[in-house]
C-alpha cells in the first residue's frame, strides 16, 4: 500500500489548534504520516542571503515552535498517524528525536553531509528528498547515510519548483533513482495533478506520496500554487484505494454480484435468453 504523507509546511500559522486541524485532516482523508518543518530563518539562510533579500525575514513568522512538538506528537498517536519533521539545523535533529516516528531531509539540505551524518545516527527512518541534484549527488548523500547506519532509507524524486508543470515531473527518473540506488524511492508532488500521482503510483510502483496540504486557502504558501486542499487530495486517495481493491485474487470464476445473470444467458440450443432450464421456472406476469 502507498503511504500518502501530508506536508504542512508553514501554513499552520503558529497556531497550534491549526497544526491539530491538520493532522485530523491528514488522518481523516487515509494519509499515513503527516509532516512539520523545524527550521530558524536565521539559521536558514546566510548573512548574505538576507542583506540581499531582506524579505526573507518575514518567515520568522512561518517558524514552528519547539515546544510545540511533544503536543503534536501526542495528537498523531492519537488519530493513529505518524508524525514527521524535516529538521533545518543540526540541533534539530535532536530537539525531534524523542517525538518524531522518522525524519524527512529537504532537497534544500541535500548535500549537507553533518545534517545527514546526524539524522542517520539516531537510528529512525530517513527520507530523502532529491530536487535538483544529479544522480552523482544523491549517490553521495546515499552513501553518507549508509555509511551511518541508516537502514531504513526512501527517496523522493520531485522537481522542486513550486509549482512544477506537470510537463517537467519527470516521472521516469523514478526507475532511474532505484536502478542507480537500490533504495525504495517515492514521488514528492509539487504539480497538484491528479494524473500525475495516478501515474507515479500505478505505472511507476512508488510507496510513497508526498504533497503539500492546506486547510482552507489561507496558508502562507498556498498562494504559490503547490498546495491540495484535503477535498482534492482526499478524492485521489479514495480512487487509489477504490483501485487496489479491484485487483481480486486473478482466478477466472464469477464473482458474487454476477451469479445471479448467468442463469439468464443465451442457451447454446437456439441462442435466446435466458437458458431453457431458467425458462422452465418462469411464470406469465400477471401484468403482461
Amino acid at each position: 500500500m502507498v503511504q500518502f504523507i501530508a506536508e504542512v509546511s508553514s501554513n499552520h500559522a503558529r497556531d497550534l489548534a491549526r497544526c491539530f486541524k491538520f493532522i485530523d485532516a491528514a488522518a481523516d482523508i487515509g494519509c499515513s504520516a503527516v509532516k512539520f518543518q523545524l527550521f530558524k530563518l536565521r539559521e536558514l539562510f546566510s548573512t548574505e542571503a538576507l542583506a540581499f533579500k531582506p524579505s526573507l525575514l518575514e518567515r520568522e513568522a512561518w517558524e514552528l515552535p519547539v515546544e510545540f512538538l511533544p503536543e503534536l506528537a501526542n495528537h498523531c498517536r492519537k488519530r493513529e498517524i505518524a508524525f514527521c519533521c524535516t529538521p533545518f539545523y543540526l540541533d534539530a535533529v535532536k530537539e525531534l528525536q524523542p517525538y518524531v516516528d522518522f525524519y524527512k531531509i529537504a532537497s534544500y539540505e541535500l548535500l549537507w553531509d553533518d545534517l545527514l551524518i546526524a539524522t542517520a545516527l539516531t537510528g529512525k527512518p530517513v527520507i530523502l528528498s532529491t530536487g535538483m541534484a544529479t544522480i552523482d549527488e544523491i549517490n553521495h548523500a546515499v552513501s553518507v547515510l549508509k555509511a551511518n547506519k541508516c537502514s531504513d532509507l526512501t527517496l523522493l524524486h520531485c522537481t522542486s519548483a513550486y509549482p512544477t508543470p506537470y510537463s517537467q515531473a519527470n516521472l521516469a527518473a523514478i526507475n532511474t533513482l532505484k536502478q542507480a540506488t537500490g533504495c525504495q524511492v517515492g514521488w514528492s508532488d509539487h504539480t497538484v495533478e491528479p494524473g500525475v500521482l495516478q501515474r507515479a503510483i500505478h505505472h511507476y510502483d512508488v510507496q510513497t506520496i508526498e504533497f503539500h496540504l492546506d486547510l482552507d486557502g489561507l496558508g502562507e504558501e498556498f498562494a504559490t500554487g503547490h498546495c491540495w486542499l484535503p477535498e482534492q487530495i482526499g478524492q485521489v486517495i479514495s480512487d487509489y484505494k477504490k483501485a487496489m481493491q479491484a485487483d481480486g485474487d486473478g482466478d477466472k470464476k464469477p464473482v458474487a454480484s454476477e451469479l445471479a445473470d448467468r442463469a439468464w444467458r443465451a442457451d447454446p440450443s437456439d441462442g435466446l435468453r435466458p437458458l431453457v432450464s431458467t425458462r422452465q421456472t418462469l411464470k406469465p406476469s400477471k401484468h403482461a
